[in-house]
Formats: C-alpha cells, sequence, structure tokens
C-alpha cells in the first residue's frame, strides 16, 4: 500500500505525518486490497476556527473512496475522514 501525503500552503510536521500514516495502515486492516491512500491537507481561507481540511482518497481495484472534512485540527478532520472511510469499505464488503 502507498500513501502519498501534500501539505497544501503549509509544511507537515513529522507527527502530522506519522499520525496520518498510523491511521492509513489501520484503515488497511478493513480491505487487504488498498493500493493508495492519496492524503490532502490544506488550510481553508479565511481563517476561522474549523480550517482545516482533510480530503483522503483511497484506491482499491473495484475503485475509489473519498471523504472530506473540515475540523479544528488536521487530526481530527484526518479521524474524521478515516472513520467515513471505514464506514464505507464496511458498506462496500456487505
Amino acid at each position: 500500500m502507498d500513501v502519498r501525503i501534500q501539505a497544501i500552503n503549509f509544511d507537515a510536521t513529522e507527527k502530522l505525518v506519522a499520525f496520518a500514516n498510523k491511521k492509513a495502515e489501520r484503515l488497511a486492516r478493513h480491505n487487504t486490497t488498498i493500493s493508495t491512500v492519496d492524503i490532502k491537507l490544506t488550510v481553508v481561507k479565511p481563517e476561522t476556527v474549523r480550517n482545516k481540511e482533510a480530503v483522503i482518497r483511497v484506491t482499491l481495484p473495484q475503485g475509489e473512496h473519498v471523504a472530506n472534512k473540515v475540523a479544528d485540527t488536521f487530526e481530527e478532520a484526518i479521524d474524521l475522514c478515516f472513520e467515513a472511510l471505514e464506514h464505507q469499505l464496511e458498506r462496500k464488503k456487505d
């Protein structure tokens, strides 16, 4: 599984990158056919309280799943995206 993280208009810390990688590895437990996980992190303008956006695209042989969330922190936005993707993968499995 290939995990690609793209930080738009800011430099992602090693801690944030490690957090995102850990979440991606956890997602692989739900579906072993995941080929890539693309994570795009953006600071939304104008500066508001909830201005951290995460868009995560999971590519499978059968297609792809996408989650897009905005939150106060990147960690929270990533968490919310991976929760949504877990639900999508579970529904696809059934």
